[in-house]
């Protein structure tokens, strides 16, 4: 009897041991959704979204919306790439494309993954601490890096960016720049650089840090605002640069740098937590917390580019941002001018994606993964 109890007891461990293996070894396929009718002729043949994922959660994922069929797909590096451990990692803060590889910035997994645009199979990754966001010119790549681990810290490190060569994937050159850097653009040759502080609450940095790429040297600093976020070039030689001010008595704000002078030109006295420059018109929504009152600011904005001025105009014009409880992300088409929204929501559950007409007017929405935040365009091969 012992012994047939015995026999039994490790049977029992074998079968659960085969079904934590099995549970271990499943790929979740992609989930896919027919959302409007397939555009063949595209000028711009999908657009990749990277959600951030919760904090610790290593719940960083990869969707596309396909405009040749009018899918979108939720999920799908993991079925593209089944041997990579812990698949994206953990915190997708942002995504580019240059050339045929498509770059993931994962922020707490320090790394930046690569991808083949075509197929999103991984080609490499690239070691950083803390990576933020990334950007490139002349074959390099530059990533922003926090340099040191996330946590709140009066004593946290200064920032550097790091350049890496984009046929090879390796760091070539590091410059210092502000605390905490954020957000990049590249303007005659050279780099310009969103510091916040944002580690060093109450003492943010309020910096612009200026590269010049040859050299690869911080040439000078912008004195601009605290806590600096975005930062976005326009085709006329400015930067709009947000700033997420401190949450209490000073607001959120969007400022203007001319590339010429280096030096801020002109103030908006709005919320600016992200925003997209297609033309001649940047779009702007702000998310805004207090403090002092515990709630949530929501606008949305534009702006004439050209001519400098606030339009005072809401882009969404059907009531659809009544449903939309946290704007996270926004893309323009260029070609067609429909947008993109995202809604991360309560940050811990699925996000929604909203697509919209020149118009302001919703065309159709799609479920997300955790905190869908950054996009990008890809675009037909001529």
């Amino acid at each position: 009897m012992i012994k047939q109890t015995k026999h039994i007891l490790l049977l029992a461990v074998m079968i659960g041991t085969a079904i934590s293996c099995r549970k271990e070894n499943i790929i979740v396929p992609p989930v896919l959704t027919p959302v409007t009718p397939p555009e063949p002729n595209a000028p711009y043949v999908g657009m990749y979204l990277l959600n951030e994922g919760n904090m610790g959660s290593n719940k960083a994922s990869l969707d596309y919306f396909d405009y040749t069929t009018g899918i979108y797909k939720k999920n799908i590096y993991a079925e593209k790439n089944p041997t990579v451990v812990k698949e994206l990692g953990d915190v997708g803060n942002d995504i580019q494309i240059y050339g045929s590889k498509l770059y993931a910035v994962i922020n707490v997994s320090n790394k930046v993954e690569v991808m083949n645009v075509a197929d999103t199979k991984r080609l490499g990754k690239i070691d950083i601490l803390n990576c933020r966001y990334i950007t490139f010119a002349n074959g390099k790549a530059y990533v922003s890096s926090y340099a040191g681990p996330v946590k709140i810290d009066g004593d946290a490190p200064i920032g550097f960016v790091a350049e890496v060569d984009t046929s090879t994937l390796q760091v070539t050159r590091k410059v210092i720049v502000g605390y905490q850097p954020e957000e990049m653009a590249v303007v005659n040759n050279k780099l310009y650089v969103a510091n916040s502080g944002g580690y060093r609450v109450p003492n943010y940095d309020r910096t612009v840090s200026v590269i010049d790429l040859l050299t690869f040297t911080e040439t000078k600093k912008i004195d601009v605002a605290i806590n600096l976020d975005r930062l976005k070039a326009d085709n006329e030689g400015d930067l709009y640069v947000t700033s997420r001010g401190d949450y209490r008595g000073i607001p959120s704000k969007l400022f203007v740098i001319d590339t010429k002078t280096d030096a801020v030109k002109k103030t908006f006295d709005i919320g600016a937590s992200n925003l997209c420059i297609t033309g001649d018109t940047a779009y702007i929504y702000g998310s805004q917390f207090s403090y002092n009152t515990g709630k949530w600011t929501i606008s949305y904005n534009m702006i004439n580019v050209k001519t400098e001025t606030l339009l005072n105009t809401n882009f969404i014009t059907d009531g659809t941002e009544k449903s939309i409880r946290m704007p996270y992300g926004i893309i323009v088409n260029p070609a067609t001018r429909d947008f993109f929204v995202t809604d991360a929501k309560d940050y811990v559950s699925f996000g929604t994606l909203y697509c919209f007409d020149k118009t302001g007017k919703k065309k159709w929405s799609a479920v997300t993964g955790d905190i869908p935040g950054h996009m990008v365009f890809v675009k037909a091969n001529k």
